[in-house]
């Protein structure tokens, strides 16, 4: 979000030498773990339905400034994921754009060669984005905060997840190739992705991220902007190919009355100790926030993931050199990425929690936001 706190960008492109992730903002005195950093990027490197460029590459991160003997420093922390399939000046251009990709609107907005558009909009963008939740989500950790994300549909077939501890989910999780809490239906997934790829086509599907252990206090009413609901859904609409989002009950609410809609409040003091203050609620329809902040229950988002748009079975398109019908392009791709896409919106979820943490505890040190994290909840004890 512009104006915080805490914030990254990213460089590179999809056959270019490395991408990069540069965060500012980044507290000191984390101890980072680039081996669990790299973990999530080779959990977006995985899922059935991947393509090609994954055997290619061996993502790991580089953490090239902003720690001092493994420890950050306060400083922008730059993180490089290299690619090992550079051979961006070899390629070539691609005359015929892909309908569902920024090919054609990016030509004509900035008077360019699809080729520019297409190696800065590609997914591997999203490689420095793992990188930098991941290492959001370290931060998250100490306060007892973790994302999670899962997929809970492929193309038309809905995978519920089946309850259980967070543990016990994980478990799930990391047995199943479609990253859902269902990994018994995997056979039945990989089925339909394989009928997909054998008739030229892809598939979509949706993704839920559930975040465990949030407090009061994150996000404010106060402005339109700083909504903490409004920035979670524009850092998840923010990733490629991402078309719908929904909080807690979502579109469901519009066909409920409010009696069915919002989530009756109680108070347990056997729980007045803990991030929730002795507050709980029977249902969690709000997803976690209401008034733009959030009230002390997991957070839960679903997204929507669009088909792919690269299809070796081509869609109708033009060829801009001479305006006439011709097949769209195609490029090397996936049928079905929505596993690698629960790995993505888990960490940028992970990171604009992390900024919403950093505004409202403070972000020079890990020190000082535990010491103000302390002092808020015993205030608010109080209150």
């Amino acid at each position: 979000m512009q104006g915080s706190m805490l914030r990254y960008f990213t460089a590179g492109e999809s056959h270019g030498r490395a991408m990069l992730a540069l965060v500012d903002g980044f507290p000191a005195g984390l101890r980072v773990d680039a081996e669990a950093i790299n973990a999530e990027l080779r959990r977006r490197q995985g899922g059935y339905g991947r393509g090609g460029r994954q055997r290619l590459e061996d993502d790991a991160v580089e953490v090239l400034s902003g720690t001092w003997r493994g420890a950050t420093l306060g400083s922008p922390i730059a993180l490089l994921v290299p690619n090992r399939d550079y051979k961006i000046e070899r390629m070539e251009e691609l005359d015929r754009p892909r309908p569902g990709h920024g090919d054609l609107s990016g030509s004509v907005k900035y008077l360019s060669s699809v080729r520019a558009i297409l190696e800065r909009a590609s997914a591997r963008e999203t490689a420095p984005r793992v990188a930098a939740g991941a290492l959001a989500g370290q931060l998250l950790a100490e306060f007892g905060i973790r994302a999670f994300g899962y997929v809970v549909q492929v193309g038309p077939v809905e995978v519920p997840p089946i309850p259980g501890t967070l543990d016990e989910q994980l478990q799930r999780r990391g047995r199943s190739e479609l990253y859902t809490l269902d990994p018994d239906r995997d056979a039945e997934l990989k089925a339909a992705i394989d009928a997909a790829g054998q008739r030229g086509d892809t598939l979509g599907g949706i993704v839920e991220i559930r975040v465990e252990g949030v407090s009061f206090g994150l996000g404010t009413h106060a402005q339109w902007d700083r909504k903490l609901d409004g920035r979670l859904a524009q850092a998840v609409m923010a990733v490629q190919a991402m078309k719908g989002c929904e909080i807690g009950l979502g579109f469901g609410c519009a066909t409920r009355p409010g009696s069915e809609v919002h989530d009756p409040i109680r108070f347990d003091p056997a729980a007045a100790g803990t991030p929730t203050l002795g507050f709980t609620r029977p249902t969690n329809h709000a997803g976690g926030l209401e008034g733009g902040m959030t009230n002390a229950q997991p957070i839960v988002l679903r997204v929507a993931k669009k088909p792919i748009a690269t299809l070796s079975r081509p869609l109708e398109s033009i060829n801009l050199r001479t305006k006439q019908p011709e097949e769209a392009s195609y490029e090397r791709s996936d049928v079905c990425a929505i596993a690698a896409a629960s790995c993505i919106l888990e960490n940028v979820v992970a990171f604009a929690l992390a900024e919403a943490l950093v505004e409202k505890f403070g972000g020079d040190s890990i020190e000082e936001m535990k010491a103000r994290y302390e002092l808020f909840h015993e205030l608010a004890r109080r209150h």
